[in-house]
């Protein structure tokens, strides 16, 4: 399934359930509203709601094997990681090949999943759980690197997971506002996340046990700097 093609089901799809889990934002007194004025970040256009209340909830919309759609996401997913011309059974360790927490094809939801903290001990439970079998990340465009014991899938929905909360805190409102989109400025962010993810654990000869400290590094980034990750992407993709 291609990109857009799955980006018009959700938006064609009744969402209500999803819709109804997303927090509203609190609200702000006077001070914080002229401190915002002053320094924060600016508002999300009124025109870019809709797609904001759509992003939000399609990362609330849980994984459904009675979902056509949802599985021919999952497939293409293993077909374009594996660059295999056959699809895979629903379940096995194929999953926990890519980096999936269990032999299913799906990790918890972004809220739900576990997040991992540099100063957690090494058999540590969380830590011990993650996979550590094949690793993947696209250091060159369209091509696989494999390097030993990066989980995969488990960093993309944590990645997943800080992109989300940018958004919901409003960090990227500058960057939407200037493109005029939003999920086109998620899925780039997501891209420069884990690029600047790929480059450490590289320098750092990163290892599982470094994932906490690679996230915490990582959000700090995507929501302080979100421009600057993202002209790191733009560089890397101009070379």
């Amino acid at each position: 399934i291609s990109f857009t093609e799955a980006l018009q089901h959700f938006q064609s799809a009744e969402l209500s359930a999803s819709r109804g889990k997303l927090r509203a934002p609190g609200r702000r007194g006077t001070l914080a509203a002229l401190l915002r004025c002053l320094r924060g970040p600016p508002r999300l256009c009124p025109q870019l709601r809709g797609e904001q209340e759509l992003a939000l909830a399609m990362a609330q919309c849980a994984l459904d094997d009675s979902e056509r759609v949802h599985m021919r996401i999952l497939q293409t997913i293993y077909r374009q990681l594996t660059r295999s011309r056959l699809g895979c059974p629903r379940y096995g360790a194929h999953w926990e090949e890519l980096g999936f927490q269990g032999r299913t094809g799906s990790s918890p939801l972004p809220e739900e999943i576990p997040k991992i903290h540099s100063n957690l001990p090494w058999n540590h439970p969380v830590l011990s759980q993650l996979p550590q079998p094949l690793s993947l990340s696209f250091l060159n465009a369209g091509i696989l690197v494999v390097s030993q014991n990066f989980p995969f899938c488990i960093m993309s929905v944590n990645i997943t997971r800080i992109v989300i909360q940018a958004l919901q805190e409003e960090r990227l409102s500058r960057e939407c506002n200037r493109r005029q989109q939003v999920i086109g400025v998620l899925n780039d962010l997501h891209a420069a996340a884990f690029l600047r993810l790929s480059r450490l654990w590289e320098q750092q000869h990163g290892t599982v046990a470094d994932a906490g400290f690679f996230l915490k590094e990582l959000e700090l980034s995507t929501k302080k700097k979100p421009r600057q990750l993202l002209k790191s992407l733009e560089a890397y993709l101009s070379r």
